[in-house]
């Protein structure tokens, strides 16, 4: 069950040094560490203890692991020597190649790398134990508190490790990471963008290279010129290839950082080149331009100096670009800003950002193959105004992540298949209903349905009102999600997410009149809807009862009931005795109200079965909650419209 998570306007992504600590003492990374010092001990995180629970939770540890700290594995710890770069990157017995490729990515950036990796922590004066870093998660910015006990095997770290073996903040920053999704364990099997996305806050984009653009050479030197981590893959089509080496040196399902990309003069013309990076750090390319390849030697030593080419077996490789488009399948790209692929013009990027669940019976309503339930989608409203320069159209970028699927992985979640659909808008106002996407085609749409942790894609629009529809694939499936959109110049204008307009209008007077001729032992069977419990009766005549005799006016009674019956039987289209609790939306709009998703989810929580279905009995009740709610705390209920 996702969180209900409750926002009523969008938010402006915080700063990376406001990052919240997260320690479950409420402390500061600064306040636990000056605690340590005072105490003359050192720090032991018991948020994430040195056990097999912080390790596996599916499956044992196939060696006898150690925790030791780095002053119990080598004499002269170093957090941090000769600066930190790609070849600290050395993959263990974890299969994280894709977080190390986005480290790899990562020490590119002076800049990034000092807002992940703190640079003032080190193993000398002070020292306590404990160390920081800091992870963008769905709009924040978190400080990720831990200490340097690290599993061992032989005084040697089992997982990632870096080519100086005093050195550290690489097995450190992994531990922080794997503490953030709950275990190292959590972290076998991801995309790199996820992590990238992590490092920065910034928004992905990916690329199949075999259908890449024309300009996908500029595309990358501009994108790694601005700063912007790329990485690169080839896909297996079964399991069985999975890590499995090629011809050429190259390994399948396997994440690769892309490092650099230049031209260099051979034989009297340009090459274009691209350079690879393998997180084993070793098992290279075989092929034209790899290390030990003979057109170097048609190369000046100057030149091959200024590419930084060597013949060590690092990981790290040169390549034709066409080599490289004809062996590699996918490049992922991670923009600090979304201007990176651009056109030259400096342009300025706003971002908006909306939280939202997707809750069986209720907003979890599945893509548009599934009409009857797509409508009650959460449904956010986009108003563009601006054209780009010398344009018609409106250009942004709509990124829709699923949370915390990677946390929840050891209850067994697993990434969903989301998407999403654009259309429209004919008004401001108001949840769209079914006839209008049966009728409405979107004006554009996610690429594809697909179970990574975030899809987003680049959409040009004419000025106009439009409304997102965030879904999974499949319906009644539950999600927490964010939806970030990033606009040209001014921002799109989007309402927040499920706000809805406030009441339209309250239940009109259901009784005229209240004389004491009816009681509640004495309802009439006849216009009874299946079964309606005594306590709902009661509950009928104590909202209406301002006499406090416990009697209704019969007639005036039979018009309020026949009103609600009829609204009932108009939504229990099939006659079962039941209604649908995707439809209950509908109902209470037909009944004068307008809730948003938050306190719609409340509802079916409350009153729909496990089929999704909610008797008479349950929605007269839970019409006469709202109603003694309306009347009660008038201003409270407006807040949730």
């Amino acid at each position: 069950m996702p969180y209900t998570y409750r926002h009523l306007r969008p938010r402006s992504p915080p700063l990376p040094q406001n990052a919240r600590a997260t320690h479950s003492s409420g402390q500061t990374y600064e306040e636990l560490k000056r605690q340590c010092q005072q105490k003359g001990t050192l720090f032991e995180d018991c948020d994430f203890p040195a056990n097999i629970s912080s390790l596996f939770y599916s499956e044992k540890p196939p060696i006898p692991f150690v925790w030791k700290r780095p002053r119990e594995i080598v004499k002269d710890p170093q957090f941090i020597v000769g600066g930190a770069t790609r070849t600290d990157i050395c993959q263990g017995d974890l299969g994280d190649c894709w977080l190390l490729a986005a480290i790899a990515s990562l020490t590119l950036n002076e800049k990034t790398l000092a807002r992940v990796v703190p640079q003032d922590q080190n193993f000398g004066p002070g020292y306590a134990g404990i160390f920081h870093f800091q992870f963008w998660q769905h709009n924040e910015w978190l400080d990720i508190v831990i200490d340097d006990r690290l599993p061992t095997f032989k005084d040697r770290l089992v997982f990632l490790h870096s080519a100086e073996h005093n050195e550290f903040w690489s097995a450190l920053l992994e531990k922080a990471y794997a503490k953030l999704n709950g275990s190292y364990e959590a972290l076998k099997g991801g995309s790199t963008l996820e992590a990238m996305e992590d490092f920065t806050g910034g928004v992905g984009e990916m690329y199949e290279v075999k259908k890449a653009p024309e300009n996908f050479y500029e595309i990358l030197g501009k994108a790694l010129e601005r700063g912007s981590m790329v990485g690169c893959s080839i896909d297996i089509s079964s399991a069985a290839e999975s890590e499995a080496r090629t011809p050429f040196g190259l390994i399948k399902g396997h994440a690769y950082s892309v490092t650099g990309i230049d031209e260099v003069s051979y034989r009297g013309r340009k090459v274009q080149l691209i350079r690879p990076r393998n997180p084993w750090g070793q098992v290279e390319w075989k092929g034209r331009w790899s290390d030990n390849s003979s057109e170097w030697q048609s190369v000046s030593p100057s030149e091959r100096k200024r590419l930084c080419q060597t013949v060590l077996d690092d990981g790290e490789f040169w390549m034709n670009f066409e080599d490289f488009k004809a062996h590699f399948d996918k490049v992922e790209i991670c923009n600090l800003t979304p201007d990176a692929l651009g056109d030259n013009a400096t342009k300025k990027w706003e971002v908006t950002v909306h939280q939202g669940s997707w809750v069986r019976g209720s907003t979890a309503g599945g893509c548009r193959n599934f009409l009857d339930t797509f409508w009650t989608n959460p449904q956010i409203k986009l108003h563009l105004t601006e054209k780009d320069d010398s344009q018609d159209e409106c250009t942004f970028i709509a990124a829709l992540m699923q949370k915390n699927r990677r946390k929840l992985r050891k209850l067994g979640a697993e990434m969903l298949t989301i998407g999403y659909a654009i259309y429209e808008s004919p008004s401001k106002d108001g949840h769209l209903n079914k006839d209008f996407f049966r009728y409405h085609p979107s004006k554009a749409r996610s690429k594809t349905y697909i179970n990574l942790r975030e899809v987003s894609d680049r959409v040009k629009l004419p000025p106009g009102d439009y409304v997102i529809v965030p879904t999974t694939f499949e319906p009644h499936q539950e999600a927490d999600f964010c939806l970030r959109i990033f606009s040209e110049k001014k921002p799109p204008k989007p309402t927040p997410p499920q706000q809805e307009t406030e009441e339209e209008k309250q239940f009109r007077e259901l009784f005229k009149q209240v004389s004491g001729k009816v009681s509640a032992y004495s309802l009439p069977k006849d216009i009874k809807f299946e079964k309606v419990s005594l306590m709902t009766c009661r509950n009928v005549i104590s909202l209406m009862d301002s006499s406090g005799n416990g009697k209704l006016e019969f007639n005036e009674f039979k018009i309020f009931w026949d009103k609600l019956k009829n609204i009932y039987v108009h939504f229990d289209s099939d006659r079962s005795g039941t209604m649908s609790s995707y439809e209950l939306r509908s109902a209470l709009t037909d009944a004068g109200f307008q809730l948003n998703n938050y306190l719609l989810q409340l509802i079916v929580l409350r009153y729909s079965d496990d089929r999704f279905q909610i008797d008479f009995d349950d929605f007269l009740n839970c019409l006469i909650r709202l109603e003694n709610a309306s009347r009660e705390y008038p201003l409270l209920l407006k807040s949730y419209v």
